[in-house]
């Protein structure tokens, strides 16, 4: 477990999450910080005793016992919950336009059957399908048509 924690460490946080967190924050202006890489607080963890972060099967074991002082158990204990993004709705809205115009690109219609991709987008604009990520994909696949 330590020496997968530690791999976790050297590769996996800089190699990927740190990196998309890094590249979606600087995309919006947006500067932001990772409170437990402190190296103070990397430094101590790393010298707490495995039975200290995983105890019973329950990992973050000591943070959950200093966190059990100010927050209550079932807001920890809950599931992990993402976001997604409101793609259906900025279809519809701010990139309805920017959607129009990759769609009538010639080169797209090179590699797809735009006709098939414009049903479905008319179909979603009309609110009558949630196509927006199978949208999505067509038209960056479009964006790259164009730029060719």
């Amino acid at each position: 477990a330590e020496q997968m924690m530690t791999a976790d460490i050297l590769t996996y946080l800089p190699g990927d999450i740190l990196t998309k967190v890094d590249r979606a924050a600087m995309s919006v202006s947006l500067e932001s910080r990772v409170p437990y890489l402190s190296r103070s607080i990397v430094e101590f963890s790393a010298s707490l005793p495995l039975s200290m972060k995983i105890r019973d099967g329950e990992s973050k074991w000591v943070l959950r016992q200093v966190l059990d002082r100010y927050v209550p158990r079932e807001l920890m204990n809950r599931p992990k919950a993402g976001f997604g993004l409101p793609i259906d709705e900025w279809l519809r809205g701010p990139l309805m336009g920017w959607g129009e115009k990759l769609l009538g690109e010639p080169a797209f219609g090179e590699h797809v059957d735009v006709g098939v991709v414009r049903g479905r987008w008319d179909e979603h604009q009309a609110g009558r399908v949630q196509a927006g990520y199978d949208l999505w994909g067509c038209l960056r696949f479009a964006a790259s048509c164009e730029c060719q």
